[in-house]
């Protein structure tokens, strides 16, 4: 069984996909991507683009009653990875120890020629 987590503290899904999806002890969200719910708007740099994409993550999971704490694995996608170091940064603020497990991989392109984009897998 699953059910549909949906916020609007978050952007929207554009396109045939919730924002994350409860699975019984699971809850898998989709992937975000630096954009600020409220305003539209797309931040320029890294660093910027990664905190709100974080930002996005935090709402989604707050709407299934969860926090950051409760990520268990993390996709991140860079348009570059040369920006790795910097995502990193911004990153290792938004996680305490013990860090979620985590793959980052180099991609051709994102949504809306964003730099960044994060999924998470959390566990209730």
């Amino acid at each position: 069984m699953k059910t549909q987590i949906a916020t609007e503290k978050a952007p929207g899904a554009i396109g045939p996909y919730s924002q994350a999806i409860d699975c019984g002890p699971f809850i898998f969200a989709s992937g975000q991507i630096p954009i600020n719910p409220a305003t539209g708007e797309i931040p320029e740099g890294i660093t910027a683009q990664t905190h709100q994409a974080l930002c996005n993550v935090k709402a989604i999971l707050e709407a299934a009653g969860l926090t950051m704490d409760n990520v268990v694995k993390t996709t991140v996608y860079l348009a570059d990875m040369g920006d790795f170091a910097a995502m990193n940064a911004v990153y290792a603020e938004a996680f305490s120890a013990p860090f979620p497990a985590r793959s980052a991989v180099a991609v051709r392109e994102l949504p809306k020629q964003v730099l960044v984009e994060i999924e998470v897998l959390a566990a209730k």
